[in-house]
Formats: structure tokens, sequence, C-alpha cells
């Protein structure tokens, strides 16, 4: 079992992607519809790309990153990896848990960097609490660069685990329905529609006009190179969505950044609701596991949860009689876990030339799919990080939203997002789910038990693409499967 922190692995990786760096540079770039295999194609992440399809497939670094800059890339991992501790503890380099959270750590979401699942069920319905599966909760209202009014009593997110001396604020019950259908050749298939519940509310009702969306954490492989697509390039999507006029019209969503201090594109989170890695670890830390820092400084807790505001100010009066920072995490600390979470690096794709694979790769192209799903960019220059700048790389994401129909809505605007929208999320490492996390849940809230199924559930604006797919053989859908386990 290969780990991390393994060398061979990454010394093969790099060693192979020197070789095939020069047949990048003779590649033809078209992104277009292909049957046939492109020179450096399974090369997901450009140089960055690694080679290994197994457990460990999303944990490791660029493969073109320096030995000195692997030190912060370690770093980095292992406040992504290690539990926090509730304040104060003889720890004090990660003590601050809560007093609310969702998981102790960033890992117990992402699991082995790779992405979260809904609660196990049985007879259709959940048994056990959500980790990997949080939701977001608001009330009707303009936010601001808050994007969102926070539900008042519970505030932006329900958090079902607390410290010793406050209370969780919910249970979640999930149950299923099945919708079942047909595809053209008459063959069966079935989906589940969640439904949730929450009960044993620890602070009262919530607000009538209570607004919820379940989000599965997401893998987290290849963020830095999302970052380093040009804002040009984006919006390059929307208007050339606009000009062919055929039904998909994306648009990019514009958020508040912390660190940019700026209204920026979002290219993050499962509404784009998020413009930059570092905005996105920062708020998860304080979101997920109620670690401050110098940018989130405020725990969260609302005047009707008295008890977390005590914990609060008990930490706080600690860390006053000890000279600490009143916040959990230092900005250096931190600035390693946002470099870790850039430079993730994104795994080689598997059989990227087989007969098959091209197959169902000409299927995709013909069914729409790469209109949302867009194969290709060149990254631009990202401050700080040669390593992903000037990258050919293969997300298969136009970081637009779209609107997928009533299905999918979960009726809550983020920023510009309405209820209906969601950001393409990108494709590459979807194939490795499985190999990684034990799981092959999909879409924003784990509903999809495999690939098809995903596919199924497109709605709205990929309505006819959906349709293609139900026209399609039974050989067809296989091969389509084929080249979507392939990225």
């Amino acid at each position: 079992m290969l780990t991390a922190a393994s060398p061979p692995p990454l010394l093969r990786g790099r060693v192979r992607v020197g070789v095939l760096l020069f047949a990048l540079t003779t590649a033809t770039h078209a992104a277009g519809p292909a049957a046939h295999a492109e020179l450096g194609e399974e090369l997901s992440g450009g140089a960055t790309t690694v080679f290994d399809d197994g457990r460990n497939a999303f944990s490791y670094p660029a493969a073109n990153l320096t030995s000195d800059r692997q030190t912060d890339f370690f770093i980095g991992n292992s406040f992504f990896k290690k539990n926090w501790v509730e304040a104060p503890a003889s720890t004090r380099a990660r003590d601050g848990l809560g007093p609310h959270f969702i998981a102790r750590a960033c890992a117990g979401c992402h699991v082995l960097d790779g992405r979260g699942a809904p609660p196990k069920t049985r007879g259709g319905v959940a048994i056990e609490p959500p980790t990997g599966l949080l939701f977001r909760l608001s009330i009707p209202g303009d936010g601001g660069i808050y994007g969102v009014v926070s539900e008042p009593t519970y505030g932006g997110q329900l958090n079902n685990r607390a410290i010793q001396g406050v209370q969780p604020e919910a249970r979640v019950q999930i149950r299923y329905q099945t919708i079942a259908g047909r595809f053209a050749d008459g063959a069966r298939y079935q989906l589940r529609q969640p439904l949730y519940r929450f009960t044993d509310l620890a602070y009262g009702k919530l607000h009538p006009q209570t607004l919820i969306s379940p989000r599965v954490a997401p893998q987290v492989i290849g963020l830095g190179l999302l970052e380093a697509i040009r804002a040009d390039d984006i919006l390059a999507n929307a208007e050339r969505q606009r000009i062919a006029n055929n039904g998909i019209s994306g648009r990019p969503n514009r958020v508040w950044d912390a660190y940019a201090q700026e209204w920026v594109i979002g290219r993050f989170g499962w509404k784009a609701n998020v413009g930059s890695v570092a905005h996105q670890d920062a708020g998860a830390f304080v979101g997920d596991i109620g670690i401050t820092s110098q940018r989130f400084s405020n725990d969260g807790c609302t005047d009707a949860q008295p008890d977390c505001r005590d914990a609060v100010a008990r930490e706080a009066g600690v860390r006053r009689a000890r000279g600490e920072s009143p916040v959990d995490i230092d900005e250096r600390t931190l600035d390693k876990v946002i470099f870790y979470t850039r430079t993730l690096a994104v795994p080689a794709r598997r059989r990227w030339d087989a007969p098959e694979v091209l197959r169902g790769k000409r299927l995709f192209h013909d069914a729409g799919c790469a209109s949302c799903h867009v194969p290709q960019y060149r990254t631009g220059e990202l401050n700080g990080l040669p390593e992903l700048s000037g990258q050919t790389i293969r997300p298969y994401t136009d970081l637009l939203l779209h609107d997928m129909g009533e299905h999918l809505a979960d009726h809550r605007p983020d920023f510009a997002a309405d209820g209906r929208e969601w950001r393409t999320p990108p494709l590459w490492g979807i194939g490795l789910i499985k190999t990684v996390n034990r799981h092959t849940y999909y879409l924003h809230d784990g509903r999809a038990r495999d690939l098809m199924e995903a596919v199924l559930w497109h709605g709205g604006e990929a309505e006819a693409a959906k349709q293609r797919v139900l026209q399609l053989t039974k050989s067809e859908r296989a091969a389509l499967l084929s080249f979507l386990q392939s990225l």
C-alpha cells in the first residue's frame, strides 16, 4: 500500500511526465470531439500529473514540485489530515475545535483527499449521522459580501456535533424516494430522491423561511490548476454558449473574496460561491471544524446559542492568560494548508487510448456534454506557483452556473446563483472515486449511486444531452461509462 509520503511513484511520475512533455509541445490541442487519442491526453494536470491509480491517487504533490516545495506540501498535509482537539489542550498547535463542528479534520470529510458520501442507509433511511454531507442554511434576502443571509438561530450551516458542554445543533434524518424510468431500448433504471428532516433542534425552531442546501464534500485534487484558469477563458465559455444559442447558457457567479478583498468570478463550491482556494480553505476551517483564523475570526455562535458563546468566551480567556493569539490557526500554518490544497496533483487517465474509451469519448461529445464539461485549457500565470502556470490541463468543466432542472433544485440562491443553478463540476478523477473512497456516490448531495444515475439526473439546460443518452444502446452506454471511468 502506497502512502502520500512514498517517493517511488512520484519519481516514476516525474520521469514519465518528462518524456511526455516533448509530445505535448508538438500536440494539436484541439478540444473538439475526436474519436482518436490526442497526444498527451492522459496528462489531465499537464506536468503536475502523477501516475498512480491506487487508494492514494488523490494524495500526491504536483509531479513538478521540487523537493524543497514538497516540504511545505507535507506540512500542510499534516494539518489537513490530523484531528483538531478542544481548547485548552496540551497540543497548542492543534487546539480550538468547535464549539460546533461537523468533523475534527479536513480529512474527516475529504477522506484521502477524495469525495464525501451521504450516510449509509437501511430500507431507504439513513442509519448514521452525516459527516461528508453538510447542510447550508439561509433565509431570503441580500447577503451582500456573504452571499446569503444566514438562518438567525443556527447560522449558515447546520452542525451536528459539538464540544463538551455545548449542544449539537440537530440530528439529520434522510430517506429516499424511488423514481423509475427506462432507456429507449427498454432497459429499466431507478433513481433515488433524497428527503431531509431535522430533529432534536437544540435551540428551537428554524426560521419559517429557511432555505436548505445539502452539499457533499468534493475531491480536492487540482484546485490550484482551476484557480490558474484565466478569467477571460471562463467568460469566453459563457460567450460561446450564448452565441451557439442551443439552450446552454452558462454564466459566472460573482462572489466576494476575503483574501483579494474584491468581487471575483466564483470557481469553487457546488454553486461556484467561492473565488479562491485560500478563501475556500479558511472558510471551511471555521465553518466545518470551528477553527478561526485572521480573516474568519468569528466562531459563528448566534444570539440563540448561549452555551456556544460561553465556550468561546472561556477559550478566549485561557488564550489571553497564556498570551496567545485569539484565533485558532496562525497565518503561517494556514498558508501551508492552502499551499497543500493548491498543489494536490491530478492523477493521469487510464485506458485513455482504448477503442471503447475513444468510442465513449465520441458519444460524450455527440451528446453535447462537452458544451459544459469543457475538456481542455491552458492555464495562465498563478502568482507564486510556477508549477501550475502555463499548463495544458483537462478538467472537463466550464466553471459556469447552469440551470440543472427542478429535480436537482435546492431553491436556495447563493450570490448570483439561483435555486436551480449549479456549477459544472470538474470530471477529472471521477473514475477513481471508487478506488480512493470505496463508494460511487455522485452529484451535490450524493444521491446518484453510479455515474449513469448522475447523468440521468441532469435536467434544465442539460435535458437535451440526457435525452440523447436515453437513446443510446446498451453497448453505447457501456462505452460512455468507460470514457467517464477513464477520467
